[in-house]
Formats: C-alpha cells, sequence, structure tokens
C-alpha cells in the first residue's frame, strides 16, 4: 500500500519515502512527524503538508531529551537511596 504524501517544496516532486530512522529521533520520531525525503533532490520535510520539520524536530528533541533525563534521575534516586 503506497502513502500519499506531499509533493516536494523544493523540486515538486511528489513521490517521497518515510525515513525509517534519523539521528534525533530513531525509529520512532520520522514516524510521529511524517519525516519524509524527496527521491529527486534529497529534500526532507513533512510529508503531511509538505511545510518544514525544524521546529517540531526541536521540540520532539527536547521533550525526550527532559524525558531521558527525568527517568534516569529517577533510576538513580531509586537505586542509590536505599
Amino acid at each position: 500500500m503506497a502513502a500519499n504524501y506531499a509533493a516536494c517544496p523544493r523540486c515538486g516532486t511528489a513521490d517521497p519515502v518515510l525515513l525509517k530512522f534519523t539521528w534525533w529521533g530513531g525509529a520512532l520520531g520520522p514516524k510521529m512527524l511524517t519525516h519524509v525525503k524527496c527521491q529527486n533532490c534529497g529534500n526532507k520535510y513533512n510529508g503531511k503538508n509538505g511545510g518544514d520539520n525544524t521546529a517540531a524536530v526541536v521540540i520532539y528533541t527536547v521533550v525526550v531529551g527532559i524525558f531521558s533525563f527525568v527517568l534516569m534521575f529517577a533510576l538513580f534516586f531509586f537505586l542509590f537511596s536505599r
């Protein structure tokens, strides 16, 4: 089943592919943000609306970072407070 994504805002090509993995979001981030890559020019963008994903990537990274910090702090506190 082929997914329908927005055409590339840079070159107009209408056959982008959903990225499977990125440095900022691993395997989950690109799926959550519909982060696609144009097969023609290599532009990466939001596949739903053709817009830029930079702000969403920054928010995603900050939220995951804070969550990870809180989780590690709680784990550290739990293990070493006894």
